[in-house]
């Protein structure tokens, strides 16, 4: 199925003891569908705040309800902040996030004075003179195959061994007089990576970060509402 929804209210995707998930919130619902427990498997893993245009899980189930039937079901029953867009039956071997081979994720910048109030939970209010022109330079940099570590947060899984080097096919910033909206496409991304991006790419427009090397220097992590997860992309059928 492929998702969107309004991570305001919610602490991530992942199933957290005690605390509102997307992921908990669509399992439970499929769970009640099903009359019994389903699990899911998201193409990712989004942090609290972080939002989702076409997020994509896998799941089994033996009921066999038409998927537009199923579509329909779990809309009604599922929070206003959650929507199903399409649901599709896949091969039994298909999976979300093992299959994925590219993601794209888009951060959105608020420039001006003031922010409007309806747009606040999905912006970063930044009302201060940045370097366009730097940040577009440093955009650029990020684009081929790199390790990425200096631009994780720490994790458990990032043992020794973890592969932390990620492709990047593009990596574009649009410069408007009252938004900046970065939209950055590769092969996967590590925890906070797109935050911290956007992070250094603030740096380069403040002229603390010189856009002529690699690794630069990670700017701060920026805050996740301003974060949407646009789409995976999975090999052709066949």
């Amino acid at each position: 199925m492929t998702l969107a929804y309004d991570g305001t209210e919610f602490h991530g995707w992942q199933i957290q003891p005690g605390l509102p998930t997307v992921e908990a919130t669509v399992s439970a619902i499929l769970s009640r569908i099903e009359e019994a427990p389903v699990r899911i498997f998201g193409s990712g893993r989004t942090d609290a705040g972080v939002h989702a245009l076409g997020q994509v899980a896998s799941f089994d189930l033996t009921n066999p309800i038409p998927v537009e039937n199923l579509r329909k079901a779990m809309n009604r029953l599922l929070p206003a902040s959650i929507r199903i867009l399409e649901v599709a039956e896949m091969p039994p071997e298909f999976h979300a996030r093992l299959d994925a081979v590219a993601k794209t994720y888009e951060y959105r910048i608020y420039l001006g004075e003031s922010c409007p109030p309806f747009e606040r939970h999905y912006v970063y209010h930044h009302p201060y003179p940045l370097n366009h022109a730097a940040m577009k330079l440093m955009a650029e940099v990020f684009t081929g195959t790199h390790d990425m570590t200096v631009f994780a947060a720490a994790d458990p899984r990032y043992q020794d061994g973890y592969n932390m080097v990620r492709t990047i096919f593009s990596s574009v910033l649009d410069g408007q007089p009252e938004w900046l909206i970065y939209r950055v496409r590769g092969t996967g991304f590590l925890k906070h990576m797109v935050r911290n991006l956007v992070g250094t790419l603030i740096e380069a427009g403040r002229g603390n970060i010189q856009p002529d090397q690699w690794p630069p220097r990670c700017g701060n992590t920026v805050p996740a509402r301003g974060l949407f997860l646009v789409s995976v992309e999975y090999p052709p059928a066949g």
